[in-house]
Parts: structure tokens; C-alpha cells; sequence
């Protein structure tokens, strides 16, 4: 699906867009991939809480493992699922994120 039709059709579609809305395209519209679309389509079933099972037969895989390459958690969930044994937890929160300091 990256073939030149595929680029090409990318370049048509941020052409029609700063024609519709007169401005540029947002940056990267020109070059998503397809994979990036089964990237946001796996993660939008997983977030809406589509079984495993559908969500690998929507994708269109075979081996489950690669339908959760595609559907990853998002990091929120996952700390909010850690932070929920803090409820049984009288010593305050149970996770703790670090971030690092740019520069």
C-alpha cells in the first residue's frame, strides 16, 4: 500500500485540503502511512473496549500478538489501572511518574 499510487493519492488529499480550508495541510498529512491508520484504527477499538478476538478479525490478522502491536494501551489507562490498587492501599498513590527535563 506504499506504492506511487498511495503517494500520490497523500499529496492530492493535502492539496484538496489547503484548497477546501486555504492553509497547509497539517504537518505529516501528506506522508501518513497505512500502517499509521491501523496504528489509530487498532487503538480506537481497544479504547472502545472491542474484544481482542473482533479486534484481530477487523484488523485482519492471524496471530493475536501482532493485533496487540496495534492496538497498545495508552499510557493513561495503564497508570490509571496501576493507580487503582492505591484504593486498597492506605499509603497513597502506587505509581509515580518521572519525566525527564528537555535539554
Amino acid at each position: 500500500m506504499n506504492d506511487s499510487d498511495w503517494k500520490k493519492a497523500r499529496v492530492r488529499a493535502a492539496k484538496k485540503f489547503q484548497e477546501r480550508f486555504l492553509r497547509p495541510a497539517p504537518a505529516g498529512f501528506a506522508s501518513i502511512r497505512v500502517h499509521d491508520l491501523k496504528h489509530t484504527f487498532g487503538r480506537r477499538l481497544r479504547a472502545a473496549g472491542v474484544t481482542e478476538e473482533d479486534r484481530k478479525a477487523l484488523l485482519g490478522h492471524k496471530n493475536g500478538s501482532i493485533t496487540s502491536h496495534y492496538s497498545a494501551a495508552e499510557l493513561g489507562k495503564l497508570i490509571d489501572e496501576a493507580n487503582r490498587i492505591s484504593a486498597t492501599d492506605s499509603r497513597g498513590p502506587a505509581l509515580t511518574i518521572l519525566r525527564r527535563m528537555a535539554g
